[in-house]
């Protein structure tokens, strides 16, 4: 099923704060994904990370399933070797699925067989297929699959510790590839995950991120609705401006 559809409402929903939701408090998920819901957030981003592709482990498709909401599960694999694992995310309801470039040898194969899937929550809309980059990872790493995505995810932190700022030169790297998206005429997204707080999030905007993860920033033990909506708003106000 293709998702073309969904992507092109995504693109004019832009820039939208992908909130990640395992920064919240997981023992009231219930709430907090109201919470989410009545801040306007479309998007909801869990980080999947198996110990092998980056230190940590967090969770799995049963977490995706048990997220009973009307939000958008934007479901990032950090996995090593996700052909034989995606399928499950897709059956638990992911509507995003984003594997990176440097997790497999296949990775087409991988992205073809994500575009194959119906989507659980809605079978009309199809899965986003993503590929996320680390920083250290050259933009030509994923050149040969842009025609087999719908989102590209530029990764500002080393995947896997807690704590990290912004590595700058993915700021260099986020522009470099809206320019080329917007030369070839594609119509994907374009995303940034990693160490987003009320300070950066309206730079990351102006250079052209259409989604940005926000985790921390949001749940940061206060108000998490407040710092939804006001990072939505000031990179929407860096887009605009």
């Amino acid at each position: 099923m293709h998702a073309e559809q969904l992507v092109s409402q995504l693109r004019q929903a832009s820039p939208l704060i992908s909130v990640g939701i395992l920064s919240a408090d997981l023992m009231c998920l219930g709430a907090q994904l109201e919470l989410m819901e009545g801040a306007g957030v479309r998007l909801l981003h869990v980080d999947v990370m198996d110990g092998r592709f980056c230190p940590m482990m967090t969770v799995g498709p049963a977490f995706i399933k048990a997220m009973r909401t009307s939000l958008l599960k934007d479901v990032h694999l950090m996995v090593e070797e996700p052909l034989d694992k995606v399928e499950s995310f897709a059956a638990a309801g992911a509507d995003m699925i984003t594997v990176h470039v440097e997790s497999c040898r296949h990775i087409h194969r991988v992205l073809q067989l994500i575009g194959e899937m119906t989507n659980a929550n809605d079978s009309s809309r199809g899965i986003v297929r993503g590929v996320a980059l680390n920083p250290g990872s050259s933009l030509d790493a994923i050149r040969p699959v842009m025609d087999e995505v719908e989102m590209v995810l530029l990764l500002a932190v080393n995947p896997g510790w807690k704590g990290q700022k912004f590595i700058p030169a993915v700021g260099a790297k986020l522009r470099e590839l809206v320019r080329t998206v917007r030369e070839t005429g594609r119509r994907m997204l374009v995303g940034v995950d990693g160490g987003m707080t009320r300070d950066n999030v309206a730079e990351v905007a102006r250079l052209g991120a259409d989604v940005i993860v926000a985790g921390s920033a949001v749940f940061d033990g206060k108000a998490p609705v407040e710092n939804a909506r006001f990072l939505t708003a000031a990179a929407r106000e860096a887009a605009r401006a």
